[in-house]
C-alpha cells in the first residue's frame, strides 16, 4: 500500500474513484451519479489545493483505492484547522487503509501547523466512528436532521482531534 498525495497523472483514475467510492457508499456527501465531475474540473480540485489543504491517495498495485482531503483555511483566525473527508472503495475497507491515510493526513498537518482536525459522519455509521474513535478524534457534537436520504432527515457526528493538546492550565 502507497499513501501519497494526489498528483495530475491520476486524474482519470481519481475521477473513477470518487464516481466509484458515491455508489458504493450511503455515507458520502454525494450520492450515487451526483458527482459530475469533468478531467479538468479534477485538475483545478488538485491544482486548488496547496498550501493549508492537501489530497492524499491511497495506492495498491497502481490502482487508486481510497483517498483523503485535508481543507484547510487562509484566514489569521482559521488556519490553524483542516476538515477530513475520507473515503475508501468497499472492496479494500477493514485492511487499515482508512487509518493510514488519517495518519499521512496527520504528519502533513503537523508540518503546516494544523493544530485542529475536524470531520462529520453520520451517527448510523459505526465503522467509521470506531476507525475516528480509535485515532483520537472526540465527538463535540450533535448535528441535528443535518442529511436528507431517501426522505429521511439524518444526524451527523461532528468529531474533532487536537494535535497540540499539550495546553498548561494554571
Amino acid at each position: 500500500m502507497n499513501i501519497r498525495k494526489v498528483s495530475k497523472s491520476d486524474l482519470e483514475q481519481l475521477k473513477s474513484l470518487l464516481e466509484t467510492i458515491d455508489k458504493e457508499s450511503q455515507f458520502m456527501l454525494y450520492e450515487a451519479g451526483e458527482r459530475m465531475i469533468s478531467t479538468n474540473q479534477a485538475e483545478t480540485m488538485i491544482e486548488s489545493l496547496s498550501g493549508h489543504s492537501a489530497f492524499f491517495v491511497a495506492e495498491e498495485d497502481n490502482q487508486l483505492v481510497g483517498y483523503l482531503i485535508a481543507l484547510g483555511n487562509k484566514t489569521n483566525k482559521t488556519r490553524h484547522r483542516a476538515y477530513l473527508v475520507l473515503g475508501v472503495l468497499k472492496r479494500f475497507k477493514g485492511r487499515g487503509i482508512g487509518t493510514e491515510l488519517m495518519d499521512e493526513a496527520e504528519d502533513w498537518a503537523v508540518q503546516q501547523g494544523v493544530t485542529r482536525l475536524e470531520l462529520t459522519t453520520m451517527v448510523h455509521n459505526e465503522a467509521a466512528l470506531a476507525l475516528y474513535k480509535k485515532k483520537g478524534y472526540e465527538v463535540e457534537g450533535l448535528k441535528r436532521q443535518s442529511l436528507m436520504m431517501n426522505g429521511e432527515a439524518l444526524d451527523e457526528y461532528y468529531l474533532a482531534k487536537l494535535l497540540n493538546n499539550e495546553t498548561e492550565i494554571g
